[in-house]
């Protein structure tokens, strides 16, 4: 068994690797201030866009009542639902996933300030 020894140690690198640093909330909540002209964060209200509320594992383009262009539409029929990684591509980079998308935003560059972004996004139910 040449391959043992070698498959064991990765094993062990990836029980010793450090986990993902998760976003503070808080922080966060300072960082949505970006979204408050387009986007609803207290309720189901649609403004410029659709609400933010409830946008993490929500199916994409499925707020009721909200017309989305054919760009995001496409990108939701092959990525299903918002998680914490499509939205991370997203917000740093709206144009890159949806190139003719209504979004007018150019992004949030700093991954420390997405990755809080998404972490309050997620305490909005």
């Amino acid at each position: 068994m040449t391959f043992a020894k070698p498959l064991l140690a990765l094993s062990a690198l990836a029980l010793l690797a450090a986990p993902a640093v998760a976003g503070d909330a808080a922080k966060g909540e300072q960082v949505a201030k970006l979204c408050m002209a387009c986007h609803s964060l207290t309720d189901a209200k649609t403004k410029v866009g659709p609400s933010l509320v409830g946008v993490v594992g929500r199916p994409i383009a499925s707020v009721e009542g909200y017309s989305y262009s054919q760009s995001i539409l496409d990108y939701a029929a092959k990525a299903g639902a918002w998680d914490e990684a499509k939205l991370d591509s997203y917000i740093e980079n709206p144009k890159k996933d949806v190139p003719k998308g209504k979004m007018a935003f150019g992004g949030v560059k700093d991954a420390t300030k997405r990755a809080d972004l998404i972490a309050y996004l997620a305490t909005l139910k």
